[in-house]
């Protein structure tokens, strides 16, 4: 037989099985209260809106175009609306600085095609959101880790990089209510990654998945909106790539996400579309471009509205039922709360723990770290979740985590 591992490239040794792609099977399991998947919760879909317009996109004379090849830049039309919206929040951006991919994942995925060669460094948060190391790993990276508090200068950062065999490429972060911990950048901090990264001369890469989803709080400017408004408005002269998606507002199984960047980067991305997958699905993005013209403030309002409750269900819930020592964050947005445990516990052996007794799902916060470290966090979501299955879930597990610390 065919020594597979053997031929394998050496890059295959890094890709590793998502634990919260693993831990979503749960949700098939009646029996399990599941925190675990950050994904939206289905009966907010806008399902008679997207049924209306594949009717009406299948019923008229845009049929065939939406059936047939098309450009790798992506749908011109969701490309003109995308740069209106993106007016809105301080981003001068026209169509063509505008690139669609098959969700963000994608974009992460080329963005770390483009910049890392093996051994150069990516700079991101401890935690960091899983599915970008997953999507760095396979081009071989070394990871620091990226502060905003002014403890680390730009030598250090540079020194490391070159002691690792590379040099630093970019800066990721999710600045808005992030994946996994919830929490967000203000506004100083913004200006010092800015700052931080000119030192340096790398990108700074936004993922902004969550950005539409505030629930209270003051409204922070985009990390690229800010260097916009540094430089006069000239994105040709912006170092930061603003990656954004679909898939938590309208319909995440449709797979359309969005990269804004100045032409330059779009042209590089655009050719790695086309060696990829030619250009993301047209019917698709036509639906989107059609349900997102008609009504996205009004759907973006209807689930803000549905995870601000649970959010504060959660939070209540875990400030009735958590013993002494565990701590939590309190998102202004998002879908996540991160939990802190007493030093010593280990998130992947109460999680375990948790599914033979309490019969609650959540997931490690370790895998969220690049340095292996974290063991004694949680990650929890409260989007698909309603007021009793929060109630019952969090009783139980803060029941399950006070013998734990009793013991």
């Amino acid at each position: 037989m065919l020594d597979w591992e053997k031929i394998f490239a050496t890059r295959s040794v890094r890709m590793r099985a998502s634990e919260i792609r693993e831990l979503l099977k749960l949700l098939d399991r009646h029996d399990i209260i599941s925190f675990a998947g950050g994904i939206p919760d289905p009966a907010l879909f806008p399902n008679e809106e997207f049924q209306s317009v594949y009717s009406e996109i299948f019923s008229g004379p845009t049929v065939s175009a939406a059936l047939q090849y098309s450009v790798s830049e992506g749908y011109l039309p969701l490309r003109r609306w995308l740069s209106d919206e993106m007016a809105k929040i301080g981003i001068t951006a026209g169509p063509e600085n505008i690139f669609i991919t098959s969700g963000s994942q994608q974009g992460l995925d080329y963005i770390g095609k483009l910049f890392l060669s093996p051994n150069d460094t990516a700079l991101v948060t401890w935690p960091t959101y899983l599915g970008a190391l997953q999507a760095f790993n396979a081009y071989e990276p070394k990871y620091d880790q990226l502060t905003l508090n002014g403890n680390r200068t730009p030598d250090s950062y540079r020194a490391a990089a070159s002691d690792a065999g590379g040099s630093v490429k970019f800066a990721y972060l999710s600045a808005d209510f992030s994946n996994p911990t919830g929490e967000t950048v203000d506004r100083e901090g913004r200006e010092r990654l800015l700052d931080l990264a000119a030192e340096l001369d790398i990108a700074i890469i936004e993922d902004a998945a969550y950005q539409s989803l505030r629930y209270d709080g003051e409204a922070i400017p985009p990390i690229l909106a800010i260097e916009l408004a540094r430089n006069g408005g000239d994105i040709e002269k912006t170092r930061t790539i603003y990656s954004g998606s679909f898939s938590k507002t309208l319909a995440p199984g449709l797979r359309v996400g969005f990269t804004v960047a100045n032409s330059q980067v779009i042209r590089k991305l655009v050719l790695m579309k086309q060696a990829a997958d030619l250009h993301s699905s047209t019917i698709n993005q036509m639906a989107i471009s059609l349900v997102a013209e008609r009504g996205f403030d009004k759907q973006v309002e209807k689930i803000k509205a549905v995870y601000s409750h649970r959010r504060d269900c959660m939070l209540a819930a875990l400030e009735k039922y958590m013993p002494e020592g565990v701590h939590w964050t309190k998102p202004e947005g998002g879908m996540f709360i991160w939990l802190t445990l007493p030093k010593g516990m280990d998130g992947a052996e109460l999680l375990a723990k948790s599914l033979e007794t309490a019969k609650v799902a959540f997931v490690p916060g370790k895998a969220f770290f690049a340095d292996g470290s974290g063991a004694n966090t949680l990650r929890m979501s409260f989007s698909c979740a309603n007021d009793q299955m929060i109630e019952d879930g969090i009783s139980r597990l803060g029941t399950l985590i006070r013998g734990e610390t009793a013991a």
